[in-house]
C-alpha cells in the first residue's frame, strides 16, 4: 500500500481542499520558533493566510512589498491601493486596514492614558512586558514631560544574547526630538541577573552628567529580566534629581 493510500479519508480530504495547508503550517511553525529570521515576505504571507485561507499568498505578499515599499508601506496604503493590485481585493484592503488600527490604537494608548511614572517600580511593569523574556538585549527609551506623563516610549538599540550599545548622545537626541524634560532608560539581561554591571554603571553616570548640562531630567535607568528589575536610581548609582 502506497503511503497516499495509507493516509486517513479526511487527511486527503483536507489537502484536496486546501492544497496550501503543509507549507503554511511550515511556516507557521517557523513563526513560533525564530519569528524574527524570517523574511518579510515570509511574514506578510503567513498573515494573508488568514486573509485567504485558501490561496497560495507568496507572490501576492511579494508584489504588495514590491509595490508598497515593506510592510508598513502595506499597512499605511489606501484600500484603493491596496485592492489595485491583482489578487488582493477588497478582503486583503480590510485586513490591512483592521491591523492598522489596532497597531495605532496599541501605540497611542499610553499617551492617551498620559500614564505618569511616579515610582521605578511603574517603568518596571511597563517595561517588562516588553522586554522580560526577550531573547537578545534592547534598549528602550521612555520620554517624559514635567509632570511625569509619557510621551513616547521606543526602542533605540537591538543587540546580541549579551550587550546592546548605549551612546550617551543618542539618547539625548531622542529626548531632545521629544521635547521631553526627562527620560527613563531600560535595558534587558536575557537569561541573566538583574544586577548593573561596572559598564552599565559607567555609562549611566557619563550619561547623567550630560544630560544634567542640558537641563535634561535622567529619571532612571531600569534593568529588566524575565523574573526580576533593577533600578539603578534605588540602587545609588544615580545622583538626586
Amino acid at each position: 500500500m502506497t503511503e497516499n493510500q495509507s493516509a486517513p479519508p479526511e487527511s486527503r480530504r483536507d489537502k484536496a481542499k486546501d492544497p496550501n495547508a503543509g507549507h503554511r503550517e511550515r511556516l507557521r511553525k517557523r513563526f513560533l520558533h525564530d519569528s524574527a529570521g524570517m523574511e518579510d515576505y515570509e511574514i506578510l504571507e503567513l498573515l494573508l493566510g488568514y486573509a485567504l485561507p485558501r490561496r497560495d499568498t507568496r507572490l501576492l505578499a511579494k508584489e504588495l512589498l514590491g509595490r508598497f515599499g515593506g510592510i508598513d508601506g502595506i499597512l499605511s496604503a489606501a484600500a484603493e491601493s491596496l485592492q489595485d493590485v491583482p489578487g488582493a481585493g477588497p478582503g486583503v484592503a480590510l485586513y490591512c486596514r483592521l491591523l492598522r488600527e489596532i497597531q495605532a490604537r496599541c501605540m497611542e494608548s499610553p499617551a492617551r492614558r498620559r500614564e505618569v511614572f511616579c515610582t521605578p517600580q511603574a517603568v518596571m511593569e511597563f517595561a517588562r512586558l516588553r522586554l522580560g523574556s526577550c531573547p537578545h538585549e534592547e534598549l528602550w527609551i521612555a520620554t517624559v514631560d514635567t509632570g511625569n506623563r509619557l510621551i513616547s516610549w521606543e526602542r533605540m538599540y537591538r543587540g546580541t544574547v549579551n550587550a546592546s550599545p548605549l551612546y550617551p548622545r543618542d539618547v539625548v537626541e531622542v529626548a531632545l526630538r521629544r521635547k521631553a524634560t526627562g527620560f527613563f532608560l531600560v535595558h534587558n539581561h536575557p537569561g541573566g541577573g538583574a544586577r548593573a554591571s561596572r559598564l552599565d554603571a559607567d555609562v549611566t553616570r557619563n550619561l547623567e552628567r550630560i544630560a544634567k548640562s542640558l537641563d535634561i531630567r535622567f529619571m532612571d535607568h531600569i534593568i529588566v529580566t524575565e523574573r526580576m528589575c533593577c533600578s539603578l536610581r534605588e540602587d545609588g548609582l544615580l545622583g538626586e534629581l
